[in-house]
């Protein structure tokens, strides 16, 4: 298989400008809103989540130009459909959050976000293991980004 500069600039320019654009929403409030919420004790520092969530979505932008150069063409849809449900409630969780300020509503989306990243490695397994496997480490973010939405939602209320 010959590797393909645009697909590959694509799968990578697409989760970070996803991720790019929900931090723009972000941003402005870290000091604002967000520091006068109750921090969870296990709350990480602030610095930490820009390098984490650029490494997350890179790993993503990798495995998606995998599906989507794959031979495999049977099912495909389905993956990228998949893939983009999960970069959607990805994408809202910081609007719902940060700029809605609605904590609530942002720890539905990230349980809905855990349910589908599960559910895109299990689809990618179809094509490629390593296309899979490479979202582990964003399925243990999540899931610990899910359990301090909870810690949020219990400390500051709906």
């Amino acid at each position: 298989m010959k590797f393909n500069w645009f697909k590959f600039i694509v799968s990578l320019l697409l989760p970070l400008l996803v991720g790019g654009i929900s931090g723009f929403f972000t941003a402005n409030e870290i000091d604002g809103w967000y520091s006068t919420l109750i921090q969870p004790s296990f709350n990480p520092p602030n610095w930490l989540f820009a390098p984490v969530w650029t490494t997350l979505y890179i790993m993503m932008g990798i495995s998606f130009y995998i599906i989507w150069t794959s031979t495999k063409k049977r099912d495909r849809k389905q993956a990228y459909q998949i893939y983009f449900v999960q970069l959607i409630l990805n994408f809202f969780w910081s609007i719902l959050f940060f700029s809605a300020h609605q904590i609530g509503w942002a720890f539905v989306d990230i349980l809905l976000m855990l349910f589908s990243i599960s559910a895109m490695i299990n689809y990618f397994r179809r094509f490629s293991q390593v296309a899979a496997y490479i979202n582990i480490p964003y399925l243990l973010w999540v899931t610990f980004a899910t359990i301090l939405s909870g810690a949020y939602l219990s400390l500051n209320g709906w």
